[in-house]
């Protein structure tokens, strides 16, 4: 149902989609846009959701900051004075901002304050988390989510890419072990078309939480992508050494 909102943007495939609402106050951008805004650092990329929410899945690169005081959870918005001091005051510093998607509020609210408040380059990407992840965008979990994670959410998936040797040495309660250098670049190639047939991969509900990490982020962060890229749809990496994801989940 998200996904078809998106045909109200005119737009050669969906990765240049937008929702495209009539009267808006702030452009958006779409997800290739994003993408780009990212790689070249063109812009200060904000989550504005509630720094729990943020912390336990987010896009790579996008920072967060604390709520406006006095304001109940419903009307959640960021605190304007705080986005102030993270751009030094410069107020015609590039924003993005983003939240749970089409129909969240959170991102349009923050919109309006930041231009009320003389910000000069406010844009959103209001297709948000649920779009980013349906085109197989990654996230990331940070330290103080995880042990949230690990003692409510039983249904997650911790997936260990270091070595057999160490990871027999000790790992997370209950991780499967994907191997980086067996993951190959491709769909239905290599140890995850293994590991979608042997149980490693939830295969009955593609939507399962799935966290991956390493002893290096980078090799977290390519397993992560691949497992993306075969249609799950919830899938952060840990982005630090295995040591710190073991002592954050204690």
């Amino acid at each position: 149902m998200v996904l078809a909102l998106l045909l109200i943007s005119a737009a050669a495939d969906i990765s240049t989609a937008t929702l495209a609402e009539a009267g808006a106050k702030t452009p958006e951008v779409s997800t290739q846009e994003l993408r780009d805004i990212l790689a070249n650092h063109a812009a200060s990329v904000l989550d504005s959701r509630p720094r729990a929410e943020y912390a336990v899945s987010h896009i790579p690169g996008a920072l967060n900051v604390s709520a406006k005081p006095g304001v109940p959870i419903s009307s959640y918005v960021s605190d304007v004075a705080e986005i102030g001091r993270l751009v030094q005051n410069r107020k015609d510093t590039p924003l993005v901002l983003y939240c749970n998607g089409p129909f969240c509020g959170k991102s349009k609210r923050l919109a309006e304050e930041l231009v009320t408040a003389g910000y000069t380059s406010v844009r959103r990407y209001q297709l948000g988390i649920p779009v980013w992840r349906a085109l197989g965008g990654l996230t990331v979990i940070e330290p103080d989510a995880l042990g949230r994670v690990f003692r409510d959410d039983h249904t997650a998936v911790f997936i260990d890419v270091r070595s057999p040797e160490e990871f027999a040495k000790g790992s997370v309660q209950g991780a499967k072990n994907i191997p980086r250098p067996l993951v190959l670049q491709g769909k239905d190639v290599g140890e995850l078309k293994k590991a979608k047939d042997d149980g490693r991969l939830p295969m009955t509900d593609h939507n399962t939480r799935i966290i991956v990490f390493a002893d290096f982020p980078e090799d977290a962060r390519f397993v992560a992508d691949q497992i993306a890229r075969e249609a799950f749809h919830n899938v952060s990496y840990f982005p630090a050494p295995a040591r710190d994801l073991q002592d954050s989940i204690r």
